[in-house]
């Protein structure tokens, strides 16, 4: 027998149904693995291009620190919303698109928190000595640098990933992330717009997910950074 449409949550659907009958439940862990491994995907890309420049800014005064840091600000003039728009206008709409998208938008954030840390560690006592020994640059920051602002990096990354969890919702809301069939937690907020008032449960559910992974994201960096 096929599953009612729009069912409230009973013992047989926890969650209720959708539109098409289709468990809530599995909607919403189905939707998860999309949600979560595009913002991880974003998180780890912002990671990976931000630490290193604002490391590089940080230990070099000069043209150097003004091109990484006029880049960051040339970043954080375009919002991931429209950066996101054009790209999926020149490549078409999926993950990966979204993924690149809040990678990029999300850089800026790791170069200066980067860089703020970096200065604070390069005017110890230890990274004089390292210079005066002549060990090189690359070692200073991999040695020195990169363990001590590792606790900030950490920070950043638990903001990063719940700014991606938003974002993300909000672009495969707006119809530029992943596509039907599949499903992710914006998309299924999208399907349920014609339902609210029958039906606010399909709302419901996909936007307390997004609401309970950031907030545990948040907790997570917060005490993280107060261990630290």
């Amino acid at each position: 027998m096929p599953a009612q449409r729009l069912a409230a949550p009973s013992a047989t659907h926890l969650l209720g149904t959708d539109e098409l009958g289709r468990d809530l439940l599995s909607r919403i862990m189905m939707g998860a693995r999309y949600t979560v491994a595009a913002s991880a995907g974003a998180a780890a890309l912002s990671l990976l291009v931000g630490v290193p420049l604002g490391v590089l800014a940080g230990m070099r005064r000069s043209w150097t620190e003004r091109a990484v840091m006029g880049g960051s600000d040339v970043l954080m003039a375009f919002p991931a919303l429209l950066l996101a728009i054009a790209l999926t206008a020149a490549f078409g709409a999926s993950m990966w698109i979204v993924v690149l998208a809040l990678g990029i938008a999300g850089i800026p954030g790791f170069v200066r928190v980067s860089r703020v840390a970096t200065l604070r560690v390069m005017s110890q006592d230890y990274i004089l000595a390292a210079r005066l020994n002549k060990v090189p640059g690359i070692m200073v920051a991999w040695r020195h640098v990169l363990p001590n602002i590792l606790p900030v990096v950490i920070t950043q990354i638990a903001v990063a990933f719940s700014m991606a969890v938003l974002a993300e919702s909000g672009l495969s809301f707006l119809g530029f992330g992943v596509q039907a069939p599949f499903a992710s937690w914006g998309r299924m907020l999208q399907a349920s717009q014609p339902y609210l008032a029958t039906a606010p449960h399909l709302a419901l559910w996909p936007a307390l997910a997004i609401a309970l992974t950031i907030l545990a994201c948040n907790v997570a960096g917060g005490h993280r950074d107060q261990r630290f």
